[in-house]
């Protein structure tokens, strides 16, 4: 049965299996940006100290993002690499792989949780949190990191069961950690008085109850890729490929990390807890199209690896030129609302007139370049998607350190809080240049992906090991 799921990646029409795979994810991370605006929504509105607690929850971003950042790194690496299994018929390392990211995400998940809590006040106070903001962010963060096992888990199997031939249920487990949170936040936050740790109880709760449903669909033994006993000790190669594909996912996710410390200590610089509190929304909005874009690369990630490994160079173009456009309609409709319509998304997240004036100033900034930045992300996708780790370390890495980190430094010197937004659009921009440059070089010779069946084993050698992992 599940053979049949990843066999029709190499047969049946791209169109169709984009639409197939990319909706549930596209549904899938839609909902999990709901997830993360949800608590920002109804934690902005605490009597009195609403904007306080939305500053204090955008300073644990950068906490949040270096705990993804590993989870990332096992989650995306596990998940390409059983594509690539998948495609290449390897079952049986397809499966151990499977295991081995079970037991590195509970590894790392206990690691950096422990080291979270056990360094929690000056990671916050490092990464922008004032006298006034820093109880917020520890009430918030202490919780969320008390569940650090439960998060790295839920996520990496949510991203095996895409690889599997499961995106419906990848899909319904992402939904199902939204509506739940959305229940459960009123109740803790408001009718409990529990405030923003109430939203922290929700997030973990919701992620419980979607983390045991996941478990119980990768553990049905009538699929060809089920978790079982033997499959979790730790293989060497196996690890060791996984975190070299991952390697992109989490540069990304660490130069985010840095890039938001930068961000924060900026805004606290020129504009204080309100600016903060500002980016905090300015980012929950914008963030919402970047994941729908992210979904549309998690829909095209199987079918280009799959295909990759199976040597069908001409599918593995049609998802990626399809993948493009499909993007790049997404983030023109970011532009548009964030640019001409910004107030009505600002307003659910505040009533604050000088809170909302500043968010809907820094929103129309950010978002300048959103009509390119699709093609971006899904060209960095892309070569992740067919094995590829360095080509996308690079873009992901150059965005974030080369180009927005500089930025950082100087513009807000010139533009005050301004130079913040500025900075954000313009390395959207540059970045976006880089891409089409590599995307280019790479196609020009085409034998990297159109050569004969010998040429793809070569590249693949050279990505994966040689022999299959024997029992």
């Amino acid at each position: 049965m599940q053979d049949n799921r990843t066999k029709e990646l190499g047969t049946k029409p791209i169109g169709e299996l984009l639409m197939k795979y990319a909706v549930p994810a596209v549904v899938a991370m839609t909902a999990s940006s709901l997830y993360n605006m949800v608590d920002r929504i109804f934690i902005g509105h605490i009597p009195d100290v609403g904007t306080l607690s939305l500053g204090g929850l955008a300073v644990t971003f950068p906490i949040m993002n270096l705990s993804a950042a590993f989870g990332a790194m096992v989650g995306v690496g596990s998940s390409t690499m059983m594509s690539i299994k998948l495609g290449q018929k390897d079952y049986q390392t397809a499966e151990r792989v499977l295991g081995n990211l079970v037991s590195l995400n509970v590894i790392i998940g206990i690691i950096v949780g422990v080291l979270g809590l056990v360094f929690i006040d000056p990671l916050l106070l490092f990464f922008g949190a004032s006298e006034n903001t820093l109880q917020y962010a520890r009430d918030y963060m202490e919780i969320i990191l008390y569940g650090n096992v439960v998060t790295h888990l839920y996520l990496g199997l949510n991203s095996a069961l895409r690889s599997t031939g499961h995106p419906h249920v990848a899909m319904s487990a992402t939904i199902a950690t939204v509506v739940i949170n959305a229940i459960l936040d009123p109740l803790f936050i408001f009718k409990l008085d529990m405030g923003i740790k109430g939203a922290a109880y929700a997030t973990i709760l919701a992620q419980i109850v979607a983390l045991i449903y996941v478990v119980s669909v990768l553990s049905n033994k009538k699929d060809l890729i089920h978790l079982h006993s033997g499959i979790y000790g730790l293989r060497k190669r196996i690890v060791k490929n996984i975190l070299s594909i991952g390697l992109s996912p989490f540069s990304m996710q660490l130069c985010a990390c840095l890039v938001v410390i930068l961000i924060n200590k900026g805004l606290t610089k020129h504009g204080g807890d309100l600016a903060i509190a500002a980016y905090g929304i300015v980012n929950g909005i914008t963030f919402l199209f970047v994941m729908v874009v992210m979904g549309i690369c998690q829909g095209m990630q199987p079918i280009a690896g799959f295909n990759f490994g199976a040597q069908q160079p001409e599918r593995v173009d049609e998802v990626l030129k399809k993948a493009i456009t499909l993007a790049t309609i997404v983030m023109c409709c970011s532009f548009i609302l964030c640019e001409f319509f910004p107030h009505y998304p600002v307003a659910l997240f505040t009533d604050d007139p000088a809170l909302s004036a500043l968010a809907v100033s820094g929103m129309r900034i950010i978002v300048a370049m959103s009509p390119v930045v699709g093609f971006q992300i899904v060209t960095g996708n892309f070569f992740q998607s067919i094995g590829l780790a360095k080509k996308s370390i690079f873009l992901s890495v150059s965005r974030q350190l080369v180009f927005l980190v500089p930025f950082l430094l100087i513009f807000p010197e010139i533009w005050g809080t301004n130079g913040v937004w500025i900075s954000i659009a313009t390395a959207d921009g540059i970045a976006t240049i880089t891409a089409a440059i590599m995307l280019w070089m790479f196609y020009r010779n085409k034998e990297r992906i159109h050569a004969p069946s010998i040429r793809a084993k070569s590249i693949l050698h050279r990505v994966f090991f040689h022999n299959r992992v024997t029992p």
